[in-house]
């Protein structure tokens, strides 16, 4: 069974920075993609960034220039540095891979909070 591990999240006052890190097990194939989710308390999950094999990259508008997604293809690990946080940046962040089949496969989350 493919499990994600993520880790990372915590407090960090407006203007800190933050790296969030996944890594993938139990699973030997790479996946097409992997990236980043965030849900925020009463809003809906949004796309932050994600990576594909060949190293392309999608990242939402609100964070392009803050945040850099990078990606350890051979391990199925994915990064999000997270520069200049700001509080609406504050949620829950996912890390998901996307296998060759388009299936997503999610972790669990980890807890980003941004405040003074």
């Amino acid at each position: 069974q493919v499990q994600f591990e993520e880790s990372g999240g915590g407090l960090v006052q407006p203007g800190g920075s933050l790296k969030l890190s996944c890594a993938a097990s139990g699973t030997n194939g790479a996946f097409a993609s992997m990236g980043w989710h965030r849900q925020a308390p009463g809003r809906q999950r949004e796309l932050v960034a994600t990576v594909t094999d060949g190293g392309r990259t999608d990242i939402a508008d609100s964070v392009k220039g803050r945040f850099t997604i990078s990606r350890d293809g051979r391990k199925n690990n994915v990064y999000l540095q997270m520069n200049s946080l700001k509080p609406e940046d504050a949620g829950v962040y996912y890390c998901i891979g996307t296998t060759a089949f388009g299936a997503p496969i999610w972790g669990q989350g980890t807890q980003v909070t941004v405040s003074s």
